[in-house]
């Protein structure tokens, strides 16, 4: 019954979500003097930066890639860095949902399941804007790989379970010990440079390869850059276990926060 209730308050709520998404985004550039426009400049920066250094001063070539796909490693770098963006973006206002809406959790009565769906879409508004320009110079310089393309969508739904499970978790867990949000912050760090972001994993020692297997980010970022690499399916296989995770850290931190709403009011 916990998600049909759910379901209907975001539902019945979804004038307060939305509105909530677009102030945000609103807010972000409200007194910028280019507006919204900064959001398609600094991502369009970064990906200049990353094929102008990473293709032609740095000349790095991508292990197993053709030799003569000139920007094969800066669209691995912008496909995992993008990928890496959009999970640690969540993760890390997630962990500070609850505290940073005090005022409002205290004040108006909502269905404080909509937190955390804020939170993902408006990730995924800054994640599309940047994507979007990142697959229009994949189209430009001739790398896109094709129908292929469309196989991001389930590999992307996994990478939002995952996030928004593990940030529901800390998103609790931080309203009663702050150390939490340290924590995380740190073992972020420690997990992006655990990830094959950067580097290819096929450099790595077979030990360190094998270690790296368990980490779950690592599968996502592997089926991003086959994808947008390569132009191959990811290895469906290798997902499910990321899947499952996903799922029960979702059940997980939504059993959690039924449990300690109440509780997280007053602690607040």
């Amino acid at each position: 019954m916990m998600a049909p209730q759910m379901l209907r308050g975001l539902w019945a709520y979804r004038g307060f979500v939305l509105g909530s998404v677009k102030r945000e985004f609103q807010a972000k550039y409200m007194n910028a003097m280019l507006g919204a426009l900064w959001s398609l400049l600094s991502p369009l920066a970064m990906i200049v930066v990353y094929t102008v250094i990473f293709s032609e001063v740095m000349h790095n070539k991508l292990p197993g890639a053709d030799a003569g796909a000139r920007f094969a490693y800066s669209i691995y770098l912008c496909a995992g860095v993008l990928t890496w963006g959009l999970f640690a973006e969540i993760v890390a206002r997630a962990q500070t949902m609850f505290i940073e809406q005090a005022n409002l959790i205290k004040k108006i009565s909502f269905p404080r399941i909509c937190l955390p769906l804020i939170v993902v879409l408006n990730a995924l508004v800054n994640f599309g804007i940047i994507f979007g320009l990142f697959t229009l110079f994949l189209v430009a310089s001739g790398s896109f790989p094709g129908p292929v393309f469309l196989a991001l969508v389930p590999v992307l739904l996994i990478q939002l379970l995952l996030a928004l499970g593990l940030g529901m978790i800390a998103g609790v867990l931080n309203v009663f010990f702050r150390d939490v949000g340290q924590f995380v912050t740190i073992a972020m760090q420690f997990w992006f440079w655990f990830t094959p972001v950067v580097y290819p994993v096929t450099i790595l020692p077979p030990e360190v390869r094998a270690a790296i297997g368990w980490n779950p980010m690592a599968r996502v970022v592997m089926a991003y850059q086959e994808i947008l690499v390569k132009g191959m399916a990811p290895d469906w296989m290798s997902l499910l276990p990321v899947l499952g995770l996903a799922l029960l850290l979702c059940v997980l931190g939504l059993r959690l926060f039924r449990r300690r709403a109440g509780e997280m009011v007053d602690e607040l």
